[in-house]
């Protein structure tokens, strides 16, 4: 599982021209699902992204939770994040988890983390060919595997 985290301003997403999802303040994650990726797995980095400090404190640094700032979480699956160029030139995409196996993954996750924040989080839509904008703060992004 890789998780690629960006403190924003706001974020969106579109599908068919439609806004499906949006926030202010707070994380945008990206989220690629493997095919090993297990229950345990989505658990551990839900923990993870509910503890990081990424958030400005009162001295502007890193020092505050998403819940402390109370910050908004935007989830949108992303399979590409998982691409192998070892073969040459052209992605493969043969440790993804299959469709069905991400797709209940990811739903697992955006679960434990909204229990864990205590807010429902808007997501993409799974499968689509979705467009997503953002105004990435600082800027800060990270990589949790």
């Amino acid at each position: 599982m890789v998780i690629v985290l960006q403190r924003v301003l706001s974020a969106s997403v579109d599908v068919d021209g439609t806004c499906v999802a949006k926030i202010g303040r707070g994380y945008l994650l990206f989220i690629g699902l493997a095919a090993t990726d297990t229950t345990a797995e989505v658990k551990r980095l839900a923990t993870d992204v509910f503890k990081v400090r990424l958030m400005e404190d009162e001295q502007g640094k890193m020092g505050r939770t998403l819940q402390d700032a109370q910050g908004e979480v935007l989830a949108v699956s992303q399979f590409t994040l998982l691409a192998s160029f070892a073969k040459g030139n052209r992605p493969s995409f043969h440790d993804a988890a299959r469709p069905e196996v991400a797709e209940s993954l990811f739903d697992e996750f955006v679960l434990e983390l909204s229990v864990l924040i205590g807010q429902k989080i808007p997501t993409g839509v799974f499968g689509a060919n979705m467009k997503v904008a953002m105004i990435n703060d600082g800027p800060v992004t990270v990589v949790l595997t």
